[in-house]
């Protein structure tokens, strides 16, 4: 008598539960019973895969074994709390084909069932799929299936200019593919500042033999593709001055002094990944590059994620107007905005805070000037009267 138990899908795997012939019950046994035979990856197996066998329902006495032309061996099967359970792999020599499996308790035939091989396949290595293209920033998996008579070797390294370090290929036997032993998987994460470009990933094996090579594509989003989520905006410019923040920040027209420090700011509601460690601001009117950095205040809540630092203008510079350039998103979104530099302010030594060549008046006249009282302005023209008085002598 065959009992169909169930067919399910799991695992990426058919389950098949059936049996042949009676099932056989000792003594004891009340006949409300039977022997069910599960078996997992019954069909579209290769030569090295593995069988999940499970017999449930035997209470004769003695061993549980499965037998059949894709194994090498009679294989015993062991008791578990759910049944006997065993996990053999067919061997590498075996054609394509249908074969029967059988099951014997005991050494009695309990249950039956068949077994289907499809023909081995080259080794294959995958990274992307064809056409795919990757982001810096994302992870990638890669896989080597090497099931074929006579390749050899536990793990697999793979390597590229693409990757921070070797990635090492390894069997999971808890994955999907617990039934295929010979397929090593493993993982990759961009670094966020990968370049576009063509990389090769190379596939070793043992003794460090090539295996095999893949192109892998990167690219930046840009403006345009599906998946890009940047809205980049700036830059602008605020004072460096208490009082002044992001809030007053503007593209055009704000001004400052040669010698003089002003506030960069940029936003951008989606950055690509790591890419707060790199925004930077450059501009011929700098010292030298600015690095922005992540506003984490409370008074950025609310607003998308801005970025700002003080750039120090240099001395001497001419007044004019100077651009002053963002690139972000892997230099995919370039922003450019113009700095309104005037003449140097006034320095404390009588020259513009320019530096040699600045153009000011006397820093002692400018304090009292700026104080704004008549008592100091005539301080300082009695003084110099004075100093004309003895240099006349």
């Amino acid at each position: 008598m065959r009992t169909a138990v169930a067919a399910v899908l799991a695992a990426g795997a058919l389950w098949l539960a059936g049996g042949a012939g009676p099932a056989l019950a000792d003594e004891g046994d009340d006949g409300d019973g039977g022997v069910h035979l599960l078996l997992n990856s019954a069909y579209d197996n290769r030569p090295g895969e593995l069988v999940d066998i499970e017999v449930q329902g035997i209470r004769t006495r003695g061993d549980v074994t499965v037998s059949s032309p894709v194994f090498p061996r009679p294989v015993r099967l062991a008791l578990r709390d759910d049944g006997h359970h065993a996990r053999p792999a067919i061997a590498m020599t075996t054609e394509p084909g249908t074969y029967p499996l059988t099951v014997r308790a005991g050494g009695r035939v309990v249950a039956e069932e068949r077994v289907e091989v499809k023909p081995s396949e080259r080794p294959s290595f995958s990274v992307t799929s064809p056409g795919e293209v990757l982001r810096p920033g994302e992870r990638l998996w890669m896989s080597y299936d090497g099931l074929y008579p006579g390749e050899t070797g536990r793990s697999f390294a793979v390597s590229s200019r693409a990757f921070r370090a070797p990635v090492r290929l390894a069997h999971d036997p808890s994955s999907t593919d617990w039934n295929n032993p010979r397929l090593f998987s493993g993982a990759a994460e961009l670094p966020p500042g990968t370049r576009d470009g063509t990389y090769k990933v190379t596939l070793y094996g043992p003794g460090g033999r090539v295996v095999d090579e893949k192109p892998l594509v990167v690219r930046a989003a840009r403006p345009g593709d599906r998946d890009y989520v940047g809205r980049a905006r700036g830059p602008a410019f605020f004072g460096a001055s208490a009082g002044t923040g992001p809030e007053a920040a503007r593209t055009r027209g704000h001004r400052v002094p040669a010698g003089g420090t002003v506030n960069v700011l940029w936003r951008d509601r989606s950055p690509d990944p790591g890419e707060e460690e790199r925004l930077t601001a450059t501009s011929p009117a700098f010292e030298r590059p600015v690095r922005l950095r992540r506003d984490d205040s409370k008074a950025a809540d609310g607003d998308d994620p801005r970025y700002f630092a003080p750039a120090r203008i240099r001395r001497g510079l001419a007044p004019g107007s100077y651009a002053v350039t963002v690139a972000s998103h892997h230099g995919r979104v370039t922003k450019v905005a113009k700095l309104q530099v005037t003449a140097a302010a006034a320095g404390p030594s009588g020259r513009g805070a320019g530096g040699p060549g600045g153009s000011g008046t006397s820093g002692t006249t400018v304090a009292y000037v700026a104080g704004g009282t008549t008592a100091g302005v005539l301080a300082a023209a009695g003084l110099g009267v004075l100093l004309r008085r003895r240099a006349a002598r």
